[in-house]
């Protein structure tokens, strides 16, 4: 790891930045690039963050970063890496507590003895990103009535539990306890056909996940077959508010549709077992990843904004070429530095 500090002449620290090495496989060779990791400077000392960027570029000899912030977005593509392409966003919506709640004539509000003045939501969602990208106006979100919001959010459920019915029908889904052979198997068959994709072996896997890393604890589901290992999703509950939920990966063979949609089918139904309200889902359309019409079926859609680029940046004419085209990635925001920051 690189990590980089910047003082004033008094000595006063106004911004820091390090870089983290992760191993990639493109084209088939394996290649270490680093990743702008906490990066921030104080107001005021803006002309820090180009020379602390600065720094990163010259240090390094390859780069691939999964940014949101507008501002960081801009130094880096300064400093010579290239927008490959912007993540896709799905969301699902398991309690109706997050949805902004539409006026309600007086009659009705007094029957149901609601108060005259709208209360703000508390429940906000946390921002995937270190830097200081703006903030979407807050929409005033008034408390649903209990009775309301019971109704709804239990037929919610009983959607889920219909569109849940018969789909990937056979395939059986496993909790999995530790990262081990299978992974580096499964890992390879991947690389095989994917010209783009983070070294994601057991070794990577356990520490990116495993006991003592930042993510702890997870929940992983994996899919077998009589080959080995057919895919797997890695569950995450916000620690701190316990509603919102994330996918922080989910990958499998290229092929393997149905081993897709049943870990859709049964992340959801981990999800609502831990009374979570919404399930954020950040990644790149890829052969490994679950399609879009399996994403609609399942009651998850597209969210515009807030969503993450993924950047790059090879020495290697040849590398760099295959990098910068999104369509050759197999990627999540799991897979990079963007959700350490998850609270």
């Amino acid at each position: 790891m690189y990590r980089w500090a910047a003082f004033t002449p008094e000595g006063e620290p106004v911004g820091h930045l390090a870089a983290m090495p992760q191993a990639y496989r493109i084209n088939g060779r394996r290649v270490i690039a680093h990743t702008p990791g906490d990066y921030m400077v104080l107001p005021g000392y803006g002309f820090q963050a180009l020379s602390l960027m600065r720094n990163f570029f010259r240090a390094t000899e390859n780069c691939v970063a999964c940014d949101m912030a507008p501002a960081v977005i801009s130094i880096e593509t300064r400093m010579g890496a290239e927008v490959a392409g912007e993540m896709q966003y799905a969301a699902k919506l398991l309690d109706v507590s997050r949805l902004p709640m539409p006026s309600v004539p007086a009659r009705l509000r007094r029957l149901l003895k609601r108060s005259q003045e709208p209360e703000e939501s508390e429940s906000q969602e946390p921002d995937l990103d270190t830097g200081d990208a703006p903030e979407p106006p807050k929409r005033p979100r008034a408390p649903i009535p209990a009775p309301v919001k019971a109704a709804l959010n239990a037929g919610l459920a009983a959607v889920d539990g219909a569109l849940a019915r018969n789909y990937a029908p056979g395939v059986e889904v496993e909790e999995i306890e530790h990262f081990d052979e299978p992974f580096d198997e499964f890992f390879e068959k991947v690389a095989a056909v994917i010209p783009c994709v983070p070294e994601k072996d057991a070794a990577f896997l356990r520490w990116r996940y495993g006991p003592g890393s930042l993510q702890d604890p997870v929940k992983v589901l994996g899919v077998r077959g009589h080959q080995g290992l057919q895919g797997y999703a890695v569950l995450k509950v916000a620690p701190s508010s316990r509603e919102d939920a994330y996918i922080l990966d989910l990958t499998v063979l290229p092929g393997y549709r149905d081993a897709a949609r049943a870990l859709l089918r049964e992340t959801v139904h981990y999800f609502r077992r831990e009374g979570v309200n919404i399930i954020r889902y950040r990644f790149i359309d890829s052969p490994t990843s679950p399609r879009s019409d399996s994403l609609r079926r399942m009651g998850f859609y597209q969210r515009k904004g807030r969503s993450n680029n993924l950047l790059v940046k090879f020495s290697d004419p040849e590398l760099h070429e295959a990098a910068r085209h999104l369509d050759n990635w197999s990627y999540t925001t799991g897979d990079g530095e963007a959700t350490f920051m998850l609270r």
